[in-house]
């Protein structure tokens, strides 16, 4: 990883004699955390860096200085730049094409469309409808594609008629886990029967007042169980305080090691009340944690119900509850929802996005219809 420079040297795209055309892709993502969106974000670069001798690309980065992205890209061969100064940096080399992580990001890349011609192209992760607004429509008919990571996603972009859309999902991280720290989780919850839940603590997204009610109507009926939560965000001090009654909750908070509880989980639930698609399930599935989710916005497109997992309806604590405590009753259905779920993977995985992604930039670049 190198931060931003002024290399002279031939402009991008230019042919080699041998191997593949170069192709100099800038990403651009302002958030400020490190969200499902940012996680996507860094296992395209790490997967478009993996294969860059066989596909001739070089990356960029456009990103906030304090952006959790610049530690977890670590070695990662890709320019940073920084989001305060680069478009004022004009010797600062012209991308073949720009890619729009995030909303604010859509805007950034139509303006260095402006000012130094780069085509850009951008993906949707979250599944309300684009606004429509002047600068939305302006900034979104600039695109030259819009991709989306789930099939309700995919269809509000079309109903726009703004730019060309295709569908690309989300994919696995590949949490990895580490034979002594899951050894060590299994003595600290011996004897408990874990439910999984892991995402940012945002009710309104995530769904966690559902999950705390679930957990208070099996308190007694199930005393064996221990919905154990990772993550952290807004709203992680009053549901801790909504939940002190509750013996049965763990709160963990954020931890890199993702892969090591997915391990000692039992069952993992996702009562999220929107969703752009849930990547988190995946690594679920990785690990063969039978899932029961949301029947909501591109979950289904994850979980199909009674075959890879279970769907109850969002905001219904109830449903909830009881179909955890069916698939708690019914061992054989749990391996079977788990074994049919992984099965499912092999459209899911960063090389699979690397490639569609690829695919997507060498036709804009070439103008080609996408």
């Amino acid at each position: 990883m190198t931060l931003d420079s002024s290399q002279d040297g031939p402009p991008p795209g230019t042919p080699t004699r041998d191997g593949p055309s170069p192709l100099h892709v800038r990403h651009v993502n302002l958030a400020r955390g490190f969200r499902g969106g940012e996680r996507q974000t860094l296992l395209l670069i790490e997967a478009l860096a993996s294969d860059a001798s066989d596909t001739g690309i070089t990356q960029s980065l456009v990103c906030r200085r304090d952006s959790p992205l610049r530690d977890a890209l670590g070695a990662t061969d890709v320019t940073l730049i920084d989001a305060d100064h680069a478009l004022a940096g004009h010797r600062q080399p012209r991308a073949d094409v720009v890619h729009a992580h995030e909303a604010k990001a859509v805007h950034w890349a139509w303006l260095e469309q402006r000012l130094k011609g780069s085509p850009y192209l951008l993906t949707r992760r979250v599944p309300q409808p684009v606004k429509d607004k002047a600068f939305n429509r302006l900034t979104y008919r600039g695109a030259a594609l819009a991709v989306a990571i789930s099939s309700v996603i995919e269809t509000h972009l079309r109903e726009r008629h703004w730019c060309p859309v295709a569908r690309i999902p989300s994919v696995l991280s590949g949490a990895p886990s580490d034979p002594a720290r899951v050894a060590a989780l299994r003595e600290r919850f011996a004897g408990r029967v874990v439910i999984g839940h892991v995402g940012a603590l945002v009710d309104r997204h995530k769904g966690q007042r559902v999950l705390l009610e679930a957990a208070r109507r099996l308190q007694s009926r199930r005393p064996e169980l221990c919905f154990l939560l990772l993550g952290e965000g807004e709203d992680a001090e009053a549901l801790k305080a909504e939940s002190e009654d509750l013996d049965n909750v763990v709160w963990e908070g954020f931890t890199p090691h993702v892969g090591d509880y997915l391990e000692i989980m039992t069952l993992f639930a996702f009562p999220s009340r929107n969703e752009g698609l849930g990547s988190t399930l995946l690594d679920a599935m990785d690990h063969g944690v039978p899932i029961v989710a949301s029947q909501v916005d591109g979950i289904p497109d994850l979980i199909e119900h009674d075959a890879s997992g279970l769907l109850v309806a969002p905001d219904d604590a109830a449903a909830l509850a009881e179909a955890l405590s069916a698939l708690l009753d019914d061992p054989a259905r749990r391996v079977r929802l788990a074994a049919t779920a992984r099965r499912r993977l092999t459209a899911f995985t960063p090389a699979a996005m690397a490639a569609s992604y690829l695919e997507h930039y060498r036709a804009i670049v070439a103008g080609r219809d996408v």
